[in-house]
């Protein structure tokens, strides 16, 4: 037989904020990563008529450090950020900045100019404008009235 037991919202909610300290508990016992990991780089990607703009955040990033190639009309960004040196007898509490490698490909749906990309990189942003081949822009055609 089935025994019926009343619903009781504030009841649930504790349950899931107990699990949710337990589980916040056990991860401040494990150690800090030692090995270097790899993370996506988020882009933002905007186009127009005329060309397409690639936006990165790459803060702390040496400009000298950052590989870009477009070949067959995929956009690649590389870059590695050197992990600092670990103090002995240190234990963290907290470690969220990112270290080691990233890369990030994107195709591009229409043929694009690489020979005319421009790079530019202030404050830790990479912008990138990329150019539409000549064959995919919109062409204008003009009526003549007779």
């Amino acid at each position: 037989m089935a025994t019926l037991v009343r619903w009781n919202p504030v009841r649930n909610r504790m349950n899931l904020f107990s699990e949710f300290d337990r589980l916040m508990n056990e991860m401040s016992a494990w150690d800090a990563p030692t090995v270097p990991s790899t993370w996506k780089l988020a882009l933002d990607v905007m186009e127009n008529e005329e060309n397409y703009t690639v936006v990165a955040s790459l803060p702390g990033i040496n400009p000298d450090h950052i590989d870009i190639t477009l070949e067959d009309d995929v956009l690649t960004i590389k870059a590695e950020t050197a992990e600092e040196k670990e103090e002995e007898n240190v234990r963290y509490h907290l470690r969220e900045r990112r270290m080691g490698s990233f890369s990030r490909s994107l195709r591009f749906p229409v043929p694009v100019n690489g020979d005319a990309v421009e790079a530019k990189y202030e404050h830790g942003v990479l912008t990138l404008s990329i150019p539409k081949a000549e064959e995919v822009k919109p062409k204008r055609i003009s009526v003549k009235a007779s």
